[in-house]
């Protein structure tokens, strides 16, 4: 079964009768550690999946603000060389978070029963419902 690139390691292919159990392993990594105590979320990955999706898209409009503020609201409370070495955590993080974004929304994709397809260019395409 072909995976897109976006695909994480960490979660086996919907053709193994266990990749449930490994996404909803996956994604309670990517939320609050407070969620696992959510039965719901684990009876229902899909569920989880649009509270992760929501979760890093928050914390990539949280790492733009505090990238675009931190001059102004950390200025005279650090020293010197400190802000920029802030902004740089920053700019390394939303790459992450951005990675992140894409692959919890192909494992949603594949929750609500999508196949992925590879294309001449060698990307995935989504087949299905």
């Amino acid at each position: 079964m072909y995976l897109p690139p976006d695909w994480p390691p960490e979660v086996r292919s919907p053709s193994d009768p266990e990749w449930e159990t490994s996404a909803v392993a996956w994604l309670l990594d990517a939320v609050p550690p407070e969620h696992r105590a959510y039965e719901v979320l684990r009876r229902h990955p899909l569920a989880l999946a649009r509270l992760a999706l929501q979760h890093v898209n928050a914390a990539v409009e949280a790492a733009r603000a505090g990238y675009r503020n931190a001059p102004t609201d950390l200025h005279g409370h650090l020293p010197p060389g400190a802000i920029e070495a802030v902004r740089e955590v920053y700019r390394e993080e939303g790459p992450r978070l951005i990675r992140l974004i894409r692959s919890i929304e192909v494992v949603d994709q594949a929750l609500r029963g999508a196949m992925f397809t590879e294309t001449m260019r060698g990307h995935g395409r989504r087949r299905g419902p």
